[in-house]
């Protein structure tokens, strides 16, 4: 089995949701029709990087007030950003430049995996991927991965699933700018941080590129799922090639 790994380059976050949508559309219409001696897809991941985006989770849809629409899009020092609603679980988090967003699309009962386990390698890929640039991180009670002390956030996690087809996954904060999250209270936690890969580096060692984090990242992924080759793609040409 492959995984195709699909990288985007600096997006809008609307861009990379209309693949996405494709992806799982394919993996439910492939249920749909079983039995049928057609293979299925094959899973894939998006990574990316979105242009400035406070994205809410299912349980905030339609709660958003305009006021805070308007204080979340308006203008800061940083640029300004877009506000969207999304299906996965989760609240309201950033993503934007110097932070990786990785979608993976798979059918979890093809990979014999639960919800449950499903998260827990999301998070077990994320911790490896910081390990292979010397930070350690730790899962807590709440979602996501974390520093040691369970005080900042480096990677939120949450994602969607409909008839165990897994869309959304994380956002990991490699070289962002954390005023961004000043705006909000991350994931619905008072009193918690959040920090990115540069910092927590501290120095040590050239801080990596996005998308070098990306490709560390889907590679352990797939070694997670075990038996699984990564193929890169790229978009171009209206659509994505091989």
């Amino acid at each position: 089995m492959i995984l195709r790994h699909i990288p985007l380059p600096l997006t809008p976050y609307t861009t990379a949701a209309t693949l996405q949508t494709h992806l799982v559309a394919a993996q439910l219409a492939h249920k749909a029709a079983a039995p049928t001696s057609t293979p299925p897809p094959h899973p894939a991941v998006i990574t990316a990087q979105f242009h400035p985006t406070y994205t809410c989770g299912r349980r905030e849809i339609g709660t958003v007030s305009p006021a805070q629409r308007d204080y979340l899009t308006a203008t800061t020092p940083w640029g300004r950003a877009q506000f969207h609603e999304t299906r996965r679980g989760g609240q309201t988090t950033f993503h934007g430049p110097g932070q990786l967003v990785a979608y993976p699309v798979l059918d979890l009962q093809r990979h014999k995996l639960t919800p449950r386990a499903w998260i827990h390698l999301l998070e077990s890929a994320v911790m490896s991927t910081c390990a292979h640039y010397g930070v350690a991180t730790a899962r807590t009670e709440n979602p996501g991965v974390w520093t040691p002390a369970g005080e900042k956030k480096i990677c939120a996690v949450g994602v969607h699933l409909r008839r165990n087809v897994t869309s959304h996954g994380v956002g990991l904060n490699v070289g962002v700018e954390l005023g961004w999250f000043g705006r909000i209270v991350g994931c619905g936690l008072e009193g918690k941080g959040a920090t990115d890969l540069r910092r927590e580096m501290g120095g040590r060692g050239e801080v990596p590129g996005v998308e070098e984090v990306g490709e560390v990242f889907v590679g352990l992924l797939a070694e997670g799922l075990g038996g699984v080759a990564v193929v890169r793609e790229v978009v171009g040409g209206g659509g994505v090639i091989g």
